[in-house]
């Protein structure tokens, strides 16, 4: 947004208030406001706070502590949850080829979905894959969900993965089992059968921490 000319304290409390909802995904209390920007008084923030509400820089919101909300060049409230790419589909049913993060790059279909700051906070790095089947029902992940993936090559028994299957170059969405010199893939879904590996030709590329639920 372009700022018009603002007084300097103002100024503060503008700067203070995009900072803070950059950081933590949630807007800050007059009293946050009050103590960050060294104001001798509440009364004096919300008189700042309407000021630039008159202004068409934020939204208030009096019924709740953090009513606070910061609007784009059309009015339109920010949203400043993270975004995560989708790289891709991922079977949930019979294994299909690896998802490509260059083909995704340039499809139409695939895009960013919004996730928690707290699970980004939590898990760091993280990206998301399309479902493409049934086999993960019981566990409440559906055919056209999306599944939020934290990278890693390490898993322990009954976690859900992306495996990689070396010798047939596919990949698939199961739940991970160890056992002896094999893996099992397990599926959620009582009318299909796990997938048996050797444990050389299964490679982890991530867990699943969440799931967004496709509702249309």
């Amino acid at each position: 947004m372009v700022t018009k000319k603002m007084p300097p304290r103002r100024q503060r409390i503008w700067a203070f208030l995009q900072e803070f909802y950059q950081d933590n995904g949630i807007p800050p209390t007059v009293r946050d406001i009050q103590k960050a920007c060294e104001i001798s008084s509440t009364s004096v923030v919300d008189y700042n706070l309407e000021k630039l509400k008159e202004a068409g820089y934020i939204n208030r919101r009096h019924d709740v502590a953090r009513g606070i909300e910061v609007l784009d060049q059309e009015g339109e409230p920010i949203s400043n949850a993270p975004r995560v790419q989708i790289m891709g589909l991922i079977a949930a049913g019979t294994p299909i080829p690896a998802f490509s993060t260059e083909d995704s790059a340039s499809s139409q279909e695939f895009d960013t979905v919004e996730v928690s700051p707290e699970l980004q906070r939590q898990h760091g790095k993280l990206f998301a894959l399309k479902v493409n089947g049934t086999s993960m029902i019981d566990a409440l992940i559906d055919d056209g969900d999306v599944v939020i993936i934290k990278p890693s090559s390490v898993a322990s028994n009954g976690e859900m993965v992306v495996a990689w299957l070396k010798e047939e170059e596919e990949t698939t969405l199961k739940k991970f089992y160890l056992e002896g010199s094999q893996v099992r893939l397990q599926p959620a879904n009582s009318t299909m059968d796990p997938i048996y590996s050797q444990a050389d030709n299964v490679e982890v590329q991530g867990k699943v921490v969440t799931v967004i639920r496709n509702l249309g």
